[in-house]
């Protein structure tokens, strides 16, 4: 079996910090790639050894898979790990990896292929028996033929992008009347961001939950499962929170949905790390979504629940290792909450908000586990996605990790941009969190930016309506020394502030 000796990290920030540490760990040495912008980041300086790809800008440096592979030769490096986004998911990239004689540490580049296509997908899973939503099982772009399908179906519907991600090329449509407009927009809209106009139509479930199970393949045919995480708070279609496990998931859903997962691997004959995707209806009906074929950015809910290095486990499989565990040996410890910190405003639609960081300062304690990138006085770039860092907590059960995470988000220290913190603690406070009654439209229906105002009490009200008084008074002594003070009121107020 091949071993790994020096490995390359085709990615930037806390990804690649946090494959680095594991890398190292298990006595890799570590070589990383970084743009212009990234130059003093640092998973940069904790790599044994860094290239500069180019400019700022994804398609003039992350992106550039040949020059990637070249540094690979040129610095005798055995192994490459994608981490997520960028080239993480290119199937042809992969493959030039393997065709060059390294060690690709993912998936096939057939998994890849298959599974980076939702029709795909559902065409290869259809003979394991996994559920799938009500839709058409291949691309459609007949207008007629489409109305009927949906007609049968019956609205809502979905018209999604077959190569589409991050809500790209999607439309909710509602009535016959708007059909053909939204499906003239979602082919233009997947045309224009993948290349590809395909689409076809789901069943629209209209309170849908998200819930995603990770596995684990071996290239020996071993596949196990380890579990779910709940994924349902969101925004625009992209996750905020996650946890692990769900709070609605049953032991005997969790075998069905596992089980599931491990029939959908099979079905393009996985090996590595990779996550089933399911829509889950009111009913806990579960419905094959797709299948990220990559680690994910929420992996850490599970290493905490498990106990298992997601990353070593990755990289011992490339390296042709059987999986050392099997089902039996696999046992949920407690609970696990993540949330992401971006660089958004969420009083302002989310929208990034980019700059220095002023302050930086991490929570600390136990259960508290910080994956990031970036270290207090840096930018936070305009380049890429803006994730500064994720903040996960562990607990005895769901209630503990949630208190921690309350605590820790208390704690973290950020200045200088805005930040998802303060809607995570709102969203984590909420009834229908707590609860575990919510589903991806709790921003829609829960969440204002007044909500984000702070509130205080009556006795709060008071004390701030007297530092008020004092401070005016102040300013006018400042402005006329010979003002007399005569409001007793204000003395009073004086002494209890005292």
């Amino acid at each position: 079996m091949p071993e790994i000796k020096k490995l390359l990290v085709a990615n930037r920030g806390e990804i690649a910090l946090r494959i680095m540490r594991t890398a190292k760990e298990m006595g890799i040495s570590t070589v990383a790639v970084y743009s212009e912008a990234d130059r003093l980041s640092p998973h940069v300086k904790f790599a044994d050894e860094a290239v500069c790809l180019g400019p700022p800008p994804s398609n003039q440096s992350y992106l550039l898979g040949d020059k990637i592979i070249q540094v690979c030769k040129d610095l005798g490096v055995d192994a490459i790990h994608p981490g997520y986004g960028f080239l993480s998911e290119n199937a042809a990239f992969a493959k030039k990896i393997t065709d060059a004689g390294l060690i690709f540490v993912g998936p096939s580049p057939e998994s890849i292929e298959v599974m980076g296509s939702k029709l795909a997908a559902k065409q290869a899973v259809a003979k394991y028996d996994i559920p799938l939503v009500p839709g058409t099982e291949e691309a459609i772009s007949d207008i007629k033929a489409a109305k009927e399908k949906a007609q049968e179906i019956g609205y809502p519907i979905l018209i999604k992008a077959s190569a589409g991600g991050g809500g790209k090329g999607m439309r909710i449509v509602d009535s016959e009347v708007e059909f053909e407009e939204q499906m003239q927009r979602a082919v233009s809209e997947a045309q224009s961001a993948f290349g590809d106009g395909a689409v076809f139509i789901e069943k629209f479930i209209t309170s849908p939950r998200h819930i995603e199970i990770q596995v684990l393949g071996d290239q020996h045919g071993n596949i196990v499962y380890l579990f779910e995480r709940e994924c349902s708070i969101q925004r625009r279609h992209q996750k905020v929170i996650e946890e692990a496990p769900s709070a609605v998931v049953t032991p005997e859903m969790r075998k069905a949905m596992g089980e599931a997962a491990v029939g959908v691997a099979k079905a393009c004959n996985y090996y590595g790390a990779g996550t089933v995707e399911f829509i889950v209806d009111d009913q806990l009906n579960f419905y094959f979504l797709e299948m990220n074929t990559r680690l994910q950015v929420e992996h850490p809910v599970t290493e905490m629940i498990t106990g298992k290095d997601l990353v070593r486990e990755q990289i011992k499989i490339a390296e042709g290792n059987p999986l050392p565990f099997s089902q039996k040996d696999l046992k949920i410890h407690g609970h696990s909450v993540e949330v992401r910190v971006y660089a958004e405003d969420p009083k302002n639609n989310f929208l990034p908000d980019i700059g220095k960081l002023i302050t930086y300062r991490r929570p600390q304690g136990p259960g508290i586990r910080v994956d990031d990138g970036f270290e207090e006085g840096m930018d936070i770039p305009i380049y890429y996605d803006p994730m500064i860092a994720k903040l996960i907590t562990h607990g005895e059960n769901r209630q503990d990790a949630i208190d921690r995470m309350i605590r820790a988000i208390n704690d973290y220290r950020i200045t200088g941009i805005e930040t998802t913190l303060d809607f995570c603690r709102f969203a984590l406070q909420h009834e229908a969190f707590t609860s575990g009654m919510f589903d991806t439209k709790f921003v829609e229906r829960f969440f204002t930016p007044d909500k984000l105002e702070p509130t205080f009490s009556d006795e709060e009200k008071e004390i701030l309506a007297a530092l008020s008084v004092v401070f005016y008074e102040k300013e006018e002594d400042r402005i006329n020394p010979k003002t007399p003070i005569s409001n007793q009121a204000t003395t009073n107020w004086k002494n209890r502030l005292i």
